[in-house]
């Protein structure tokens, strides 16, 4: 269990710092680019090698297909509803921050049932893709007015939601079954990917341009390579 804890705070680490440093520091936009594109690309790869891809080669096509694209569903009806109802300059940040929860909870999942078989792999891949998503969610947060200590609360909301998703599910490693966690894992690329598209990309080059598309590779080699 302590190892389950320590695993789920590995996580969440990187989303409460990620917030304090953009809640509270002026972080320049092209860094800010810098640091979403090479979340972006974190997430790309982990979405294929860590989520999508073992959960295609452990359920059904169907089946696989049908959590991916519920996971993007779901995140892209989620989040036209927060463009509608948030001012669109916190939109980003509430896009960015329901993402690392769509995505979280069944990536934690998955991490705390592999505790002991290639876990550690799996938790730093998560938490170099939590970093710069936290980042940016908590910079816009800061210039669209929302106070310094409700933007870390929120995110450290998020954090300790992880981290009970990651110890909960080590706990009932032994009955949560092959296909359950396949299918959240499939669920996790589908809103994963669709972060990417919607949210992560689009502002990663809007902010920094063309040449952020290296940062993209390099976090996708990063992560490959982690993977």
């Amino acid at each position: 269990m302590i190892t389950a804890l320590l695993h789920g705070l590995g996580t969440a680490a990187p989303l409460v710092v990620g917030a304090a440093v953009g809640q509270r520091w002026h972080v320049p936009r092209p860094v800010l680019a810098v640091l979403m594109a090479f979340g972006a690309g974190t997430m790309i790869a982990a979405a294929s090698e860590e989520l999508f891809g073992p959960a295609f080669q452990a359920v059904s096509p169907a089946r696989a297909a049908a959590a991916l694209l519920l996971g993007a569903g779901v995140y892209v009806s989620a989040n036209y509803v927060l463009d509608r109802r948030a001012g669109s300059g916190a939109a980003v940040g509430w896009g960015l921050m329901l993402g690392a929860a769509l995505d979280g909870v069944p990536e934690n999942t998955a991490l705390g049932v592999s505790l002991g078989s290639g876990g550690v792999v799996l938790l730093v891949a998560i938490a170099v893709g939590n970093l710069p998503e936290a980042v940016g969610s908590a910079a816009t947060f800061r210039e669209a007015g929302i106070s310094p200590r409700r933007g870390l609360a929120l995110w450290s909301g998020v954090g300790v939601l992880l981290v009970a998703v990651t110890v909960l599910a080590h706990a009932l490693s032994d009955t949560v079954g092959a296909g359950g966690i396949a299918t959240a894992q499939a669920f996790a690329g589908g809103a994963t990917l669709a972060v990417l598209a919607d949210t992560l990309m689009p502002e990663a080059y809007r902010e920094g341009g063309w040449w952020v598309g290296l940062a993209t590779a390099l976090g996708f080699l990063t992560s490959y390579l982690l993977g």
